[in-house]
């Protein structure tokens, strides 16, 4: 009976180590409508460049003048960095606009980020590459 409960235990075990990473990394439609675009202006209250994804996260100022706090969700940090985005690029107080997909949520004022697109003119795709007649 003991030998039974082993074999029970180890298969509990294996059959978890390959359940949970599948539900840690979520689906891109499942989270994300495609067909809503959402382009903001706003100031970056923070970045985190954390893994599994990147967030920059702002303060957008709605048509009456009330502050929105927006999320954009990015790619991996190694990717970023890979394609020339600097983790001291983009700091707290920097003005920015960011084009993006917005969450299935509409109650969330969140989205995926396509593009940001610095005061200077500089856009910056999603993962972290200059794109455009602004690249350098």
């Amino acid at each position: 009976m003991k030998r039974h409960g082993f074999h029970v235990l180890v298969a509990s075990v294996v059959l978890l180590a390959f359940v949970v990473p599948a539900f840690a990394h979520h689906s891109f439609a499942a989270v994300f409508d495609a067909d809503q675009p959402v382009t903001v202006k706003g100031v970056i209250t923070q970045v985190r460049l954390e893994n599994p994804h990147s967030w920059f996260f702002l303060d957008v100022k709605d048509a009456s003048g009330k502050i929105e706090k927006w999320a954009f969700e990015a790619g991996t940090p190694s990717g970023m960095i890979r394609n020339g985005f600097k983790p001291t690029l983009i700091k707290a107080g920097a003005e920015v606009t960011i084009k993006g997909i917005r969450a299935r949520d509409m109650s969330q004022k969140m989205g995926m980020l396509r593009e940001l697109i610095t005061a200077d003119g500089t856009v910056y795709g999603s993962f972290g590459s200059q794109v455009g007649p602004d690249a350098r």
